[in-house]
């Protein structure tokens, strides 16, 4: 075989050298940039490089990951070993192509991971083979002959604050909702390869923060709460409260999240009170009312997890969300994210509800980037009849359950109790815990206690 330079004159001396250059100049997508809008140009003869007729003898760790019968992750390589809390990561991959997969729309990921498994960010769009023509990767899958190599290479910066010991790197092929399956080679359930797992010399966040505490009181004999997102009666004046919300990745405060927030605590027999109060400049909501269970959590919304037998093994455990529109995404998980479809759900049992009432009330502009907003309150009563998984609801005076409280925003946010990077927002070890005091004995009915609480319309009122 004969072996092409690498130099522009060895790409037009070599045949196929001359042959991969005519096909990348012939391509539309590699032809046009429109340098008014500032976009690099896409340099042809650098990513020509990219593209060789066999693979070098050094592919880092081989893993021969077999996507689908028709492409072959043939290794990775990673520099430095060690993935330190703001240091710059050089990932390469070697893919080889068994077979065209004779279809537009196949795009490359990574994500990165942390030591629990959960991904922390996505490094998709970076390199030289993903870097954007319009909405899609120059040179992605879709356009990979059959019979050549393709080294993608990647470089990004391992994010500051990072508390967990391990990183690991998953990559895979996907097309919309779907992603190539990975028939062999080192991969987890969600058809990603796992190309390499990185020290980060960072001790566990466990070892640096214990988890907040508070205590709710119950409401004292003749105090109702009005459902309307006001929060005004007197016993939230003296409710307990959370305090402000912090950095849910440091346990720090927030300084680099849009939103903020706070949350209040109060209960009766019959009924869990949270009110939550939230600072945002552009109160979002862009959702449509119809919709059963959105996922709010890609836009602004509050965020309540709750498992009820206080031992933070994330174990028949609740998610409820509430949104600027008085919008709810609720649902029952088993065990640590589970059960879940990825990457469009169901996401655990949405069967389940919560059967709250709720009231927004919007200090500022629904839906109105153009003005600056103060925030939005959210107020809802909770039954505890709809904790069935709870071993006891309404809890009895000084029952501990473990809780978190959540403002978000385009699937970030800020916490009562901080994660520290040990895990997703499920995360229930990392939840903080809640005691309960005061509370009439439990009622020997099976009849649902009245409500006392007055629920507001559906729909979210302004703010007076």
């Amino acid at each position: 075989m004969v072996s092409c330079g690498r130099s522009l004159t060895g790409l037009f001396a070599c045949p196929s050298r001359r042959r991969l250059l005519a096909l990348l100049l012939a391509l539309p997508a590699l032809g046009c940039v429109d340098r008014s809008k500032g976009e690099r140009p896409i340099d042809r003869e650098a990513l020509a490089a990219h593209v060789l007729d066999a693979p070098p003898q050094d592919v880092g760790t081989r893993l021969g990951a077999d996507f689908d019968g028709k492409i072959e992750l043939l290794g990775a390589r990673v520099e430095p070993a060690v993935a330190r809390p703001g240091a710059t990561l050089k990932l390469t991959l070697y893919w080889r192509v068994k077979q065209a997969l004779g279809e537009d729309g196949w795009g490359l990921f990574t994500h990165v991971l942390d030591g629990s498994g959960e991904r922390i960010m996505n490094v998709d769009n970076v390199g030289p083979l993903r870097q954007l023509d319009g909405e899609s990767q120059v040179l992605p899958p879709s356009k990979w002959q059959a019979g050549k190599v393709y080294v993608d290479t990647q470089e990004f910066v391992v994010p500051l604050g990072l508390r967990t010991s391990k990183l690991q790197l998953a990559v895979g092929i996907w097309k919309g909702s779907a992603r190539l399956p990975i028939k062999s080679g080192p991969k987890d359930a969600h058809n990603r390869a796992l190309v390499a797992t990185l020290s980060t010399q960072a001790p566990p966040g466990g070892a640096r923060s214990e988890v907040p505490s508070m205590e709710a009181r119950a409401l004292e004999p003749g105090q109702t709460i009005t459902i309307d997102g006001v929060l005004n009666e007197p016993a939230w004046v003296t409710a307990a409260s959370s305090g402000t919300f912090v950095d849910v990745r440091s346990g720090g405060p927030n300084t680099r999240f849009p939103v903020n927030g706070s949350v209040k605590l109060l209960w009766d027999n019959e009924h869990l009170y949270v009110g939550f109060e939230v600072s945002d400049p552009n109160v979002t909501g862009g959702f449509d009312p119809k919709q059963t269970d959105p996922h709010l959590w890609t836009k602004d919304t509050v965020e309540i997890m709750i498992d009820p037998d206080g031992d933070g093994d994330n174990k028949d455990y609740y998610e409820i969300q509430i949104n600027p529109q008085n919008l709810v995404f609720d649902s029952q998980f088993d065990a640590y994210n589970l059960p879940k479809v990825e990457p469009n759900g169901p996401f655990g049992h949405q069967d389940w509800s919560a059967r709250l009432k709720s009231a927004v009330t919007i200090q500022g502009t629904l839906d109105k980037p153009d003005d600056k907003d103060e925030g939005y309150r959210v107020e809802a009563a909770i039954p505890w009849a709809s904790f069935t998984k709870a071993k006891q609801a309404p809890p009895r005076d000084g029952d501990t359950w473990r809780m978190n409280f959540y403002a978000m925003q385009d699937n970030g946010g800020v916490a009562w109790s901080p994660i520290l990077g040990q895990g997703n927002f499920h995360k229930a070890s990392r939840f903080g815990r809640v005691t309960w005091r005061g509370g009439a004995p439990p009622q020997d009915t099976e009849a649902a206690p009245a409500p006392s609480a007055s629920a507001a319309p559906s729909a979210a009122p302004s703010a007076p």
